[in-house]
């Protein structure tokens, strides 16, 4: 991995990791505006529009210099074409992070999502010092689950019906770990 101050990038094997910029609003969008992103999603809506992906995209660049939530494109490092985003959020209080990620349905099973969650564990230990780092996704996307483990997360717990979409309760599996380097 390597972490560019400078451009806030991270590049890794296949990837580039970079803050999204308003003219990705409309390829976040036609990844987004997808019945099957938004159902494994806390906070994704459905339909989705450009104009959430615009909303979205506008506090990206305060909120990394914040040293609040680093929100990053997935892209390929080649051709520049955009996979899906990943996300690390950064509490002081409690010197913990989430990350939180998504990959437009055509790309998956490529191991980006891995690629880029390892990328951001990294760079939450090593570039931000955190002494933790969590994960949550629904019991009903186990794809999402396998990329944790993967990082070496290991399973915390099950919150029981704890978010409501799609008029059902939905179960949260939630996963951690610690720096290795404490």
């Amino acid at each position: 991995m390597k972490y560019d101050h400078q451009y806030k990038t991270i590049i890794i094997n296949r990837l580039l990791l970079r803050l999204f910029e308003k003219s990705d609003a409309l390829a976040v969008t036609c990844l987004c505006n997808n019945y099957n992103i938004s159902k494994n999603t806390l906070y994704l809506p459905y339909p989705y529009s450009e104009e959430d992906a615009l909303s979205w995209i506008e506090n990206h660049l305060d909120n990394y210099e914040a040293d609040k939530l680093y929100e990053f494109a997935i892209t390929d490092k080649k051709t520049g074409e955009l996979f899906g985003a990943i996300a690390l959020s950064n509490n002081q209080s409690f010197n913990h992070g989430e990350i939180a990620y998504w990959v437009g349905e055509e790309y998956w099973g490529n191991g980006y999502a891995t690629e880029a969650a390892q990328a951001m564990l990294e760079f939450g230990f090593k570039e931000k010092q955190l002494h933790r780092v969590f994960a949550r996704y629904f019991r009903s996307n186990p794809a999402s689950g396998k990329v944790m483990q993967k990082l070496g997360m290991k399973e915390e717990g099950i919150l029981k019906d704890h978010v409501k979409k799609d008029n059902q309760y939905l179960d949260l599996v939630c996963y951690g770990i610690i720096n290795p380097k404490e």
